[in-house]
């Protein structure tokens, strides 16, 4: 039942007091009750394709936090009153990224089921505040029609806010190529020769996909378009296709057989780029598209600290990193001290492998001297469980799957 601002109950001074404190505490959230929150949020059945997306996935993340943090804060400022909603430039962009991706409201199931964890955790802490069953029968009514009408009423404006993005998003010639291009990797059968007017990009020949994100949320168009450049140029054409999939993520199809040669983009920091395998025709249109897809996925789950890339280099690392308990198992059985040792020495053990077992090369392509490269190993050989040479393949799987993790040493 929705309670209007003149039917809003107006607590005693002592219900003020406790809900004040008890704002206090939950606006610096221990990390657990963050994470437990995010994963309720991104855990249900009709939240799969908003948790596979990177860049959904981290926006609802960003809006839920900034949800708990705002309620509050308000209740610090004004205990008990009715908490306005919080449509800030990131809540906004969330809207309108839901809707670029044809998602309805039903994505926007992630504040009914943080609101639940956020819910348990406040209770927790009002059975803190007073050991009075009268005042926590108070407190607990209060609190509980707070959280619920301040949820309500931001799925009410995101609701509307959506509605206003279907909209805009039947107009105009972004939104002719984001249905087409939804339509070739649908698999409908729209014509060729149709599809390749209105996106003014030729189907035939080679295709090479790439996604292109950020985690700045709003205000990352600048660096998107600059990085989406840069890969452009590094190929040996000037036309490409590029579908705005989100405030924070282009797709992009460049006409090309190889991967373009881009292994930083240091200028963009917070820009990824993932690359599918080059394909041909529609089949290849598609396939390169779905591989960088996959691969995207890949990098945001394993937080990875690489700017760039490739299906080809990730797939084992995918094959590897489907069961996290067996991955951590295979990490500390092969490698040991090694995961832990100083970075010269990993990298050098994985350049001497990718240079089949050559000192020589090796000591060439790391800019060192040899007998440096051969102390390098030996160090490597104490660290290890079993010596590199017992263990070769073993041990480059996971270096491989190291290379892919963040640095937190």
């Amino acid at each position: 039942m929705t309670v209007g601002m003149s039917d809003w109950p107006r607590p005693s001074e002592r219900i003020r007091e406790l809900l004040r404190r008890g704002a206090e505490t939950a606006l610096n959230p221990p990390d657990e009750w963050i994470e437990e929150m995010h994963a309720a949020a991104l855990g249900g059945v009709r939240m799969t394709m908003v948790a596979d997306d990177p860049v959904l996935a981290e926006g609802a993340r960003r809006t839920n936090l900034a949800n708990m943090l705002h309620w509050a804060a308000a209740n610090i400022h004004e205990p008990g009153r009715r908490v306005p909603v919080n449509l800030t430039a990131d809540i906004l962009d969330t809207a309108r990224d839901l809707v670029r991706r044809g998602l309805g409201e039903s994505s926007l199931d992630s504040y009914r089921t943080a609101q639940t964890v956020a819910w348990r955790r406040w209770m927790d802490i009002c059975f803190g505040l007073t050991d009075d069953p009268a005042e926590l029968r108070e407190l607990l009514e209060l609190s509980s029609l707070s959280i619920s009408t301040f949820i309500d009423d931001t799925v009410a404006a995101m609701s509307a806010r959506m509605e206003v993005e279907r909209a805009d998003l039947t107009r105009g010639t972004h939104a002719e190529r984001r249905a087409t291009v939804a339509l070739l990797l649908e698999g409908a059968p729209i014509p060729a020769s149709r599809a390749q007017t209105q996106l003014g990009y030729r189907l035939g020949g080679p295709h090479t996909a790439a996604v292109i994100w950020s985690d700045a949320g709003s205000g990352a168009a600048h660096d998107l378009e600059a990085v989406a450049d840069a890969v452009t140029k590094a190929t040996d054409h000037r036309e490409r296709l590029t579908v705005v999939a989100s405030a924070a993520t282009l797709w992009i199809w460049l006409p090309t057989r190889s991967v373009p040669t881009i292994r930083t983009i240091s200028d963009h920091p917070r820009v990824r780029v993932a690359f599918g395998r080059p394909g041909h025709d529609l089949d290849g249109f598609r396939r390169s598209h779905f591989q960088a897809l996959a691969t995207q996925r890949l990098v945001a789950q394993l937080a990875s600290p690489q700017q760039v890339a490739r299906h080809e280099d990730v797939r084992l690392v995918a094959l590897l990193t489907t069961d996290p308990t067996a991955t951590e198992e295979f990490l500390t059985d092969t490698l040991g001290d090694l995961a832990a040792a100083d970075i010269d020495v990993i990298e050098t053990v994985r350049t001497w492998i990718a240079e089949q077992c050559n000192t020589s090369r090796t000591a060439e392509r790391l800019y060192a001297h040899r007998n440096t490269v051969i102390r390098r190993l030996a160090r490597a050989d104490e660290l290890l469980p079993r010596p590199i040479g017992e263990n070769l393949v073993d041990v480059a799987a996971a270096l491989e799957i190291l290379r892919w993790r963040p640095n937190d040493r």
